[in-house]
């Protein structure tokens, strides 16, 4: 395990040169036979912090399975930061595993993310609003394109509109009173398109603290543009779950997950 600063200087609207003004990624090499896919862990903590049992747990867990996983430690607005911070970040992120990928005789076609609660709401948002990169920049991770090839969404904020949207998350994002358009332009239903990527999709319908309606309007929306996607619901989960506990098991996401990544060629 070992971290890399996200930008080679300061980061794009830094607010400071404190640690939580610098972006980090944190590499989880495969623990068993590897795969040659790549996957960036964005944790949940309604953009105000960081979970740990939604980014180090997932990533070794992805590791266990031959999959080098990365844990971005990206802005958060309990530091000032509002979008488009944490998108820039997700972003460059992408960017920087598809490019050392190509050094590590990784495959750039399988850079995958994966989130939870807030971090899904990000991982939505870099899936609905990506660009292939700039040719001419010279820095060849700017250059890289920032569309991942799928992402995961663990009981995701989706939407920043009423009555669904989880407010604390929308607070955090975009501040006390966002403009319409903001609120819109956050709501990542609304932004799905025929290239959107593949997602899986897991919630349980007894959160109350993110609504499934989120996962529902997310999948309603990949259908409508033809965009593959697998969902998982449960009946029965607290928010946050994660992986589970002994005191608090998941329910069986992590196999219909195995299963849906294997079906897609990520997985020896």
């Amino acid at each position: 395990m070992s971290s890399l600063p996200l930008y080679p200087a300061q980061a794009p609207g830094a607010l400071g040169d404190q640690p939580q003004d610098r972006p980090t990624l944190t590499s989880f090499p495969p623990t068993a036979e590897g795969t040659g896919s790549s996957v960036i862990v964005f944790p949940g903590g309604a953009y105000w912090m960081l979970a740990p049992h939604e980014g180090e747990a997932y990533a070794r867990w992805l590791a266990g399975h031959g999959i080098h996983a990365w844990v971005l430690q990206y802005r958060l607005g309990s530091h000032g930061y509002r979008h488009p911070a944490m998108l820039h970040d997700a972003a460059r992120s992408v960017r920087t595993v598809r490019h050392l990928a190509r050094q590590q005789g990784l495959s750039p076609a399988r850079i995958g993310v994966m989130g939870s609660s807030a971090g899904g709401h990000l991982v939505a948002t870099l899936m609905t609003n990506f660009d292939a990169g700039q040719p001419a920049s010279p820095d060849p991770v700017e250059r890289e394109s920032s569309r991942p090839d799928l992402g995961i969404l663990c009981y995701p904020v989706i939407t920043m509109k009423p009555p669904h949207a989880h407010l604390g998350s929308r607070e955090n994002l975009l501040g006390a009173s966002p403009l319409p358009a903001q609120v819109d332009e956050l709501s990542a239903e609304l932004h799905v398109r025929s290239d959107t990527p593949p997602a899986f999709i897991w919630h349980t319908v007894a959160d109350n603290a993110v609504p499934v309606e989120n996962a529902l309007i997310f999948a309603q929306a990949l259908q409508r543009a033809k965009v593959p996607f697998a969902m998982s619901l449960y009946e029965n989960g607290a928010h946050g779950l994660g992986l589970g506990t002994p005191a608090q098991p998941a329910p069986p996401w992590t196999d219909d997950c195995l299963f849906w990544l294997r079906g897609r060629g990520w997985l020896a």
